[in-house]
């Protein structure tokens, strides 16, 4: 079945996952790091205090999505939507219109943790659990939102920026997405509740993945990306200087990346519905494994785009099969719980990355050997996953 068919059948339910993934955009960091000048004018924080700030904030938000995120098990979609679209523009009255620093900082909390926390969670959720054969198709159709989000949206604040202050600017783009929501909240075809939610005091069934060994054998994967791609726009200075490229290039190489995003979402999305998300996961780091020798063994304006481009397409293939493979162990019905519990750990993950590389630099390490460490990691996770999609696979994966 093709993306038309998918999309003339169920335009109403991948709507709904679509504009939150795009929705998600408000609290990515590629968004708010456009307005990190003015906003820590706002606050009355250095540079300095603002990373310090935003790192603490994030890991924050982490801990929420563990806590809460869970609870898309059991409550109603529409509803869960509506709580979280009423806290992030709670989140946004107090960034841009707080007259005290400290409800300034609440609001930025409540910004990441309901836009990059709990609006992706709500989209990556609904395409997993409500589709079944074309699973993998909804959920690489849906990351498409995040995708223009990150291309389109930092060329139109920059040119916006000439004519609007930057609050304005936040209450613009906020009643565009009203605009959005508002027949969807009213007239779309929402799922009902998936679950019974527990009782006060009662223990609930479920999976408990941070106790479970295969889970912490298939995280390693999962985690290569988020970890190695963080500390490459991190350090991006440091990167292309070692590898004899310039910030120009790496500019046109990440553009390049926003591009190869969409056909690794699209035919990964594809190819998980026909090949199957055990066979792709084995797969998938296959483009950025290349890249990163291609980067250590040849550098230059090549190799930086050779890891932008290769990243890229991994990025996009990754939701699909991610989500298709948390549904095949533990099934939908937990499904919140199990997305929630890995959304928290690539929170925890990625805030712990760029202190480890920025020692490592301190320490004297060249780029270079930055970049065959993530190539070592890459390949020790994805040895460590072997064993459990091996027993996937003989299970009809």
């Amino acid at each position: 079945m093709s993306y038309a068919i998918l999309l003339r059948h169920h335009r109403g339910l991948v709507g709904i996952a679509f504009l939150a993934m795009f929705t998600s955009s408000l609290g990515q960091s590629f968004f708010i790091g456009l307005f990190q000048a003015p906003i820590s004018e706002h606050l009355g924080l250095s540079a300095g205090q603002f990373g310090a700030a935003y790192a603490t904030v994030t890991l924050v938000s982490g801990f929420a999505v563990l806590r809460l995120g869970p609870s898309i098990d059991w409550v109603a979609p529409r509803r869960f939507a509506l709580l979280v679209i009423a806290a992030l523009l709670v989140g946004i009255l107090l960034l841009t219109a707080a007259p005290w620093w400290g409800l300034g900082l609440l609001g930025l909390g409540l910004v990441r943790f309901c836009g990059q926390g709990m609006m992706t969670h709500l989209g990556n959720t609904l395409a997993g659990r409500e589709f079944t054969a074309l699973r993998g198709r909804a959920l690489g159709l849906v990351g498409i939102g995040v995708m223009l989000g990150e291309t389109v949206l930092p060329p139109l604040m920059a040119t916006l920026l000439v004519w609007l202050g930057w609050r304005e600017l936040w209450w613009l783009f906020v009643a565009f997405l009203a605009l959005l929501w508002v027949p969807l909240l009213l007239f779309a075809p929402w799922p009902s509740a998936p679950g019974q939610r527990p009782r006060k005091g009662e223990r609930r069934d479920g999976p408990r993945p941070f106790r479970e060994a295969r889970f912490w054998r298939l995280l390693p994967l999962l985690m290569v990306l988020p970890i190695t791609m963080t500390g490459l726009f991190i350090y991006q200075a440091q990167m292309t200087a070692d590898l004899g490229s310039t910030l120009g290039v790496y500019a046109m190489a990440l553009a390049g990346m926003g591009i190869a995003k969409l056909p690794g979402a699209l035919f990964g999305g594809r190819w998980v519905d026909t090949l199957g998300p055990i066979r792709l996961a084995r797969l998938y780091l296959l483009p950025y494994a290349l890249a990163l020798v291609l980067a250590i063994s040849v550098g230059g304006d090549l190799g930086v785009w050779a890891l932008m481009v290769g990243g890229g397409l991994a990025i996009g293939a990754q939701e699909p099969i991610a989500t298709s493979i948390l549904v095949r162990i533990w099934g939908v019905e937990h499904l919140g719980t199990v997305r929630a519990t890995l959304s928290a750990a690539m929170v925890f993950s990625t805030g712990l990355a760029p202190a480890v590389l920025g020692i490592a630099l301190d320490l004297g390490a060249g780029f270079t050997a930055i970049l065959a460490g993530m190539l070592a990691f890459l390949m020790l996770s994805w040895w460590l996953a072997q064993g459990l999609l091996g027993r996937l696979k003989t299970q009809g994966g």
